[in-house]
């Protein structure tokens, strides 16, 4: 079993930045990918970000290249996403999410990220 806990969500403005921070413990050896997905209310899921553990090849939806980073730290087990020049459409509940590729099967409570324009 993992175990993933996600920190750092909150409200900012718009063009602002927040750090999502997300701490795997357990059978973290069993995960080749790690992920971020957030759901905006009355939206459908969307993969934001993802990373492979081993390699660190990485993968951003369109709708934040260039904005978002998605970075990992195998030695302190934890997931990272810098997030600037957010929008308002940013707004969502971000999960943490850990898996075999291509399938997430472990994830986190989620964290509020609300951007006021």
């Amino acid at each position: 079993q993992v175990q993933l806990a996600e920190s750092g969500g909150g409200l900012v403005q718009a063009g602002g930045s927040l750090r999502l921070s997300c701490e795997a413990s357990g059978r973290t050896c069993s995960l080749n990918i790690m992920g971020w997905v957030r759901q905006a209310p009355g939206k459908e899921r969307e993969r934001v970000a993802q990373i492979s553990r081993s390699t660190g090849s990485t993968y951003y939806a369109d709708s934040v290249k260039g904005r978002f980073t998605i970075s990992r730290d195998n030695t302190k087990n934890t997931l990272y996403l810098q997030m600037n020049s957010l929008k308002p459409e940013d707004t969502a509940v971000y999960y943490c999410a850990g898996g075999i590729a291509p399938s997430y099967r472990y994830w986190g409570q989620g964290t509020q990220v609300t951007v006021s324009s």
